[in-house]
């Protein structure tokens, strides 16, 4: 008799939207991809809302529950969770609705949360449905009741951030060395080329909402300074909401390339000298590519994030988007083309992320599940 193989049910629970941004349903399909290729079995449970990504994360192969669209509700904000309105409900209701939904499943191994919104209230009314819970966090301003916290992101206190905010024996995932990146960009890093101490392409890109508009902004600069010899790449996520008026733009310039939605990130990262960009997540594709940036925070989030990698003297960080003028990106530009040392940034970069990131999330989320740790 054969014996039947043991499949482990996972659930992420996350959301995207014009307000939240990409990043968060982004990073937990990379995971996603990487627990489901050892064998897991993967759902997810989204919000609807202007700017989700369901359909996408359907188009790769994962079964969505959407959470109601409540428009224009009034509901308690939890003055305890920053983010709370971000949620588009009370987190009770969510909890509740959430819960429904999983108490439908056969059993739930692991239940993953990524969303500033959420903390301890939620994941408690949730945690006797679940036999673990993994939160993804770069805030480290609330509480939580989880099993495994994962943060991907640099900070010169990592060890000590979460401390006080999980459970004593919960398993911390810290830093660059679990940074969540999708296989393509370990392929590309096997293909890099030899760079040289000369800017000559040059990417753009803020995210796949950029809700402070830096696209335009920085594309209008680049398209009144630039020599025509440097070939700039503008990359507009999904959810931005000027991209044909910056595909419009990029239109009058030869050297200005436009490109929308891509799956090849990877690609143009390698193919890039130096970057203009927000201070997210693709800080480590960025770095498991060695590609330096001129850094613009686009979100609160992202300030402690620059100003610790500014430190590794890898990227420049230039400060928050309603502070950085076109005098700023102009000097800040000028400078990296003048006195950056390429070589040496890259180099650093590709030390500190070797793209094995989530690979290694998943194995440990794994373990844990199955009762290895």
């Amino acid at each position: 008799m054969v014996k039947k193989k043991f499949i482990l049910n996972i659930v992420f629970r996350t959301d995207a939207s014009i307000e939240i941004g990409t990043g968060h349903v982004m990073r937990c399909l990379t995971l996603a991809d990487a627990l489901r290729c050892k064998g897991a079995s993967i759902s997810f449970i989204c919000r609807k809302q202007p700017g989700d990504l369901s359909a996408y994360i359907e188009s790769r192969g994962y079964k969505v529950s959407l959470l109601p669209f409540i428009n224009q509700v009034s509901f308690k904000i939890d003055k305890n969770v920053k983010h709370s309105a971000w949620l588009g409900v009370d987190w009770e209701r969510d909890a509740n609705e959430t819960k429904e939904i999983i108490k439908k499943f056969a059993c739930v191994d692991g239940l993953i949360v990524d969303h500033y919104a959420l903390d301890k209230k939620w994941e408690e009314k949730l945690k006797a449905y679940t036999r673990n819970i993994v939160v993804i966090d770069d805030l480290a301003d609330r509480q939580h009741v989880c099993n495994i916290i994962l943060d991907q992101n640099y900070y010169k206190n990592i060890n000590q951030r979460y401390k006080k905010l999980v459970p004593k024996d919960c398993v911390s995932l810290l830093g660059p060395r679990y940074g969540l990146l999708r296989p393509e960009f370990l392929y590309e890093r096997k293909n890099l080329r030899k760079k040289a101490n000369v800017v000559e392409t040059l990417l753009v890109f803020f995210g796949g909402s950029d809700p402070t508009k830096e696209t335009y902004k920085v594309a209008r600069i680049l398209a009144d300074i630039e020599p025509k010899l440097l070939r700039i790449e503008i990359v507009v996520g999904q959810s931005n909401t000027q991209k044909s008026i910056i595909q419009d733009l990029c239109r009058k310039y030869s050297n200005m390339n436009f490109h929308y939605h891509v799956n090849y990130m990877s690609r143009l990262m390698r193919e890039a000298d130096l970057a203009i960009c927000a201070g997210g997540s693709t800080t480590w594709e960025r770095y498991c590519l060695g590609l330096p940036s001129i850094l613009i925070a686009v979100a609160d989030n992202q300030i402690e994030v620059c100003e610790a990698v500014n430190s590794l003297g890898i990227d420049w960080y230039i400060g928050k988007s309603e502070e950085v003028y076109k005098k700023d990106i102009i000097t800040a530009l000028q400078y990296a083309k003048e006195e950056f040392d390429l070589i040496n940034r890259s180099k650093k970069a590709l030390k500190i992320v070797d793209g094995h990131g989530a690979n290694r999330a998943a194995n440990e989320i794994l373990k844990y599940s199955i009762g290895l740790n």
